[in-house]
């Protein structure tokens, strides 16, 4: 309680929505010019505890409103709606290089929101909040279908939105640290897409060396085979090495014409070839590891592996051959692989013949290498594979210095997307480029509905 015994009252709107959909804070019944803080707290499905807070101080009519009020400190600073949910961290004393992610998509990621008396910055579990609000932040919205996939040697996993379709497809790769990532693919479902996740690099070295074109094919026509997709409306998205997987089955693959491609943080200067195996490409790349470094941390730093980018046309992407539009994101403090210097690259590479015109960069100043959906948190380092044959103890790898910028990667004096807004742009973008997605409403996704 506050003074006079009067409750503070804390509302959270909307308590249950979608990842990437902005929630409104606002803390009532205070009295005027009362030092609070707001907190988060998640427990990941790996039972490590994550937490962020900020410092407020309530206004004339003892109100604190976090879409309009600025914090004055904590895990973010500024008028931050969002700012609970994008700088969360792990608690002190958690496991090091932790990194957040949703694995069982059909449950919600569930936040408390606490407010307590004071600036606090630690030792939470040991107060009392003043109020406490559940809520709900979900990757699959109703109706959305899940649907395991395992047929013509392909290993996936297809999300459908509700409704008769057909919808605009996207096959969905992520990065080198392998295993099914589904969080993304559930949610660009539930905005309107045929999503599918593939799984392509796998725990068995053996089932890696026979990952190549036709393994990616084979899934291409999955999607475009379906009856609730648009065959000529698929779409490619890639990160880190998804992106290599896309550069290459785009140029060189006769299989595969997709609509456009979105690659985040990647290269064209590691490509695999019509006859290699995603294993030999990473071989190839794991062996100019002694040229990576490590940071004050004893962190990986990666991004020298590919540098310099090669000038022979052999060993890289021949962008020429690019005939769909290519939207680039890149993080310009990318620590873990040199997006900067090959989009760069990329971009002289397709002036020269003549397909410049295809091409979107969006540039983020300060943003790292992990740039993923809309205000989850972002982190700095998490520990990776890493080649056994050499003699370093690393604690991780390094994707940038600051992941406050993978988040809000804002340009000073311009009127620039921040970070948490790339997704959204990355599907605006991709509306356009794959025609009248028909994106779902928030009344549609929510209201009314039941999980």
């Amino acid at each position: 309680m506050c003074q006079m015994g009067v409750i503070p009252v804390l509302t959270v709107k909307p308590w249950r929505a979608l990842f990437d959909e902005k929630f409104h804070v606002v803390v009532g019944n205070l009295p005027p010019t009362q030092e609070v803080t707001l907190h988060s707290l998640h427990q990941s499905e790996d039972t490590d505890y994550w937490e962020a807070f900020g410092h407020y101080v309530s206004d004339a009519q003892g109100r604190v409103t976090v879409f309009k009020d600025p914090s004055v400190g904590g895990t973010y600073e500024g008028v931050e709606p969002m700012g609970l949910m994008w700088s969360m961290r792990p608690i002190p004393g958690s496991r090091p290089e932790l990194r957040l992610r949703k694995k069982e998509v059909h449950t919600p990621m569930v936040v408390t929101i606490s407010v307590y008396r004071g600036h606090m910055s630690q030792g939470f579990r040991e107060q009392v909040a003043l109020a406490s609000v559940v809520t709900e932040r979900w990757y699959m919205s109703p109706g959305v279908r899940r649907v395991d996939i395992t047929e013509g040697g392909v290993t996936g996993t297809l999300f459908l939105p509700p409704g008769p379709g057909p919808f605009p497809g996207v096959l969905d790769m992520w990065g080198g640290s392998g295993g099914l990532v589904e969080y993304r693919a559930a949610l660009l479902a539930s905005h309107g897409f045929a999503a599918m996740a593939l799984l392509y690099v796998f725990p068995d070295q053996n089932k890696n060396a026979t990952i190549g074109y036709p393994y990616f094919e084979a899934a291409f026509r999955l999607l475009q085979d379906h009856p609730l997709v648009a065959a000529d409306r698929i779409a490619l998205l890639g990160l880190s090495l998804g992106v290599t997987v896309v550069l290459s089955i785009t140029a060189y693959s006769e299989a595969v014409k997709p609509r456009c491609c979105v690659c985040i943080s990647g290269s064209h200067a590691c490509r695999i070839g019509a006859t290699q195996s995603v294993a030999e490409t990473s071989q190839g790349i794991h062996k100019k590891y002694a040229k990576a470094r490590t940071d004050e941390e004893n962190r990986i730093i990666w991004r020298d592996v590919l540098l310099p980018i090669p000038e022979d046309i052999d060993l890289k992407v021949e962008m020429g051959r690019v005939t769909c539009p290519l939207l680039l994101v890149v993080g310009q403090d990318d620590q873990n692989w040199a997006a900067v210097e090959s989009a760069d690259d990329m971009k002289e590479m397709m002036e020269r013949t003549g397909n410049s015109h295809l091409l979107t960069t969006l540039s983020y100043p300060g943003a790292g290498h992990l740039i993923e959906p809309p205000y989850g948190p972002h982190c700095s380092g998490h520990a990776v594979w890493r080649p056994q044959q050499t003699s370093r103890r690393c604690t991780g790898r390094l994707m940038g210095k600051d992941s406050r910028f993978s988040a809000r990667a804002s340009l000073s004096q311009c009127q620039t997307p921040c970070a948490v807004q790339i997704v959204s742009i990355v599907l605006r973008q991709m509306v356009s480029l794959l025609c009248k997605a028909r994106p779902l409403t928030d009344q549609c996704r929510w209201n009314h509905c039941s999980i």
